[in-house]
């Protein structure tokens, strides 16, 4: 199910960067600036992404059908990979050629006015952006760090727009500072060092943000809390001897699947069982709606071992 959080976020920063890339492809043609020129890429490379990022919503809504019973939401993590691959491949491989080839070429900027004007605007656009993106992330992160956040979070929208708009605001600066250098100290260059700059900067953003959804896109755990918590409510049940596993694995943002292997008590008629396994999926389910997928698997705890360690052996052999 998408996040109506994910999509606020997306919706102003597509409405944002859209109004920036304007401006910046129009100054640029105007005053042959290197480093707006890939300021302006960079903005359109982050339309493309947040369209891309809606799609890939779009599709993981879909419900689960034969060919996909488990559902689309991992579609989202897909389309999250598509975008860190497109900001490193088009946005920083075109920056870095724009500015190796201004900095073997360089020419002066003309009217550097427009460019501090057209700067000043972006970093207005992108703050509205990037204030909407933090604001949306602090409800997630509840009192962890941010880089523990971004580690443990499962909705790769908020924090794909997250490090693409920190990445806008720092390039704009990079931007800036590379056209006055031109212009104060004489050194045309610096406005193609300034695109060099960019090109690093999303080369080191793409990275991170592949690094990060590909771990999704495998298939990543749910949080420390959802387990602990699952555990909790399975050893208050009196009918279970003992928890013999545990396993999740996030499908989508709020889509969990639940596997458990549970060994319950020898005196319990099968009917009992089922009563209880019945009581347990109302009483995860009630308290993490997230979990969509519960599978309780009934073995005892000495069948389980026996299985694990011929599954173990058979992957040394």
């Amino acid at each position: 199910m998408a996040s109506h959080a994910s999509k606020r976020v997306i919706y102003a920063a597509l409405i944002g960067n859209s109004l920036i890339a304007i401006t910046k492809f129009a100054a640029s043609a105007y005053t042959g600036s290197s480093a707006m020129l890939s300021e302006a890429i960079h903005s359109v490379v982050d339309v493309f992404n947040q369209l891309l990022l809606l799609y890939g919503l779009r599709r993981a809504d879909r419900a689960a059908d034969e060919e996909h019973p488990f559902g689309y939401g991992r579609e989202l993590y897909f389309w999250a990979f598509v975008v860190a691959i497109l900001i490193f491949a088009i946005g920083s491989g075109v920056s870095l050629y724009e500015g190796i080839t201004k900095v073997m070429n360089p020419h002066q900027v003309s009217d550097p006015m427009v460019n501090y004007v057209v700067l000043g605007l972006a970093m207005l656009f992108e703050a509205f952006s990037l204030r909407v993106a933090v604001k949306e992330f602090n409800k997630m992160r509840g009192e962890m760090r941010w880089i523990t956040a971004v580690r443990h979070s499962k909705d790769p929208a908020v924090f794909t727009v997250l490090f693409e708009d920190i990445a806008a605001m720092i390039g704009l600066f990079i931007a800036l500072v590379g056209l006055a250098l031109a212009q104060y100290l004489e050194l045309p260059w610096m406005d193609g060092a300034a695109s060099i700059g960019i090109g690093v900067l999303l080369a080191v953003t793409a990275i991170f943000l592949a690094y990060e959804t590909k771990a999704l896109l495998i298939g990543e755990a749910a949080s420390d809390m959802l387990r602990s918590g699952v555990q909790e409510i399975v050893a208050n049940a009196e009918s279970v001897r003992m928890i013999n596993e545990l396993r999740t694995m996030h499908m989508g943002p709020q889509d969990v699947l639940l596997a458990l292997s549970l060994d319950f008590h020898d005196h319990l008629t099968a009917g009992k069982v089922e009563e209880a396994i019945y009581i347990l999926e109302m009483a995860i389910k009630s308290r993490f709606p997230e979990i969509t997928r519960l599978f309780i698997e009934v073995q005892s705890q000495p069948r389980h071992d026996e299985v694990a360690a011929a599954e173990a052996n058979r992957r040394r052999v």
